[in-house]
């Protein structure tokens, strides 16, 4: 199981997966070269849900087709200083995109 985790050290915003920065998928679709948000709905939330979804699926198509939805359904609550997304997580945001119901319940913060 992977985790994703997010923090805030100043003005900068690190994101790593198992304890690696995580690849910003800029080949994908450059939303934000400037780097990661979460916390709400802009370019660099989009930019963390497709690099999310991207490392977490390893299929650029399913990642292209779900990061928007799953940018508002997840990346958009995660609390603003610090969180963990598991790999559970992440495929209960997905599965709640799916059958239309609430998600985050459990995401440490």
């Amino acid at each position: 199981m992977k985790h994703y985790s997010g923090r805030r050290e100043g003005h900068a915003v690190i994101v790593t997966v198992d304890g690696r920065r995580l690849n910003p998928r800029l080949d994908l679709w450059n939303h934000s070269p400037t780097g990661f948000e979460w916390g709400y709905g802009g370019s660099g939330p989009a930019q963390l849900a497709l690099a999310i979804l991207a490392d977490h699926c390893a299929n650029a198509g399913r990642a292209l087709n779900w990061y928007q939805r799953f940018k508002w359904v997840v990346i958009a609550e995660l609390p603003h200083r610090e969180w963990i997304l598991t790999s559970e997580d992440i495929e209960r945001g997905l599965q709640s995109l799916w059958d239309g119901e609430p998600v985050l319940e459990n995401v440490a913060s």
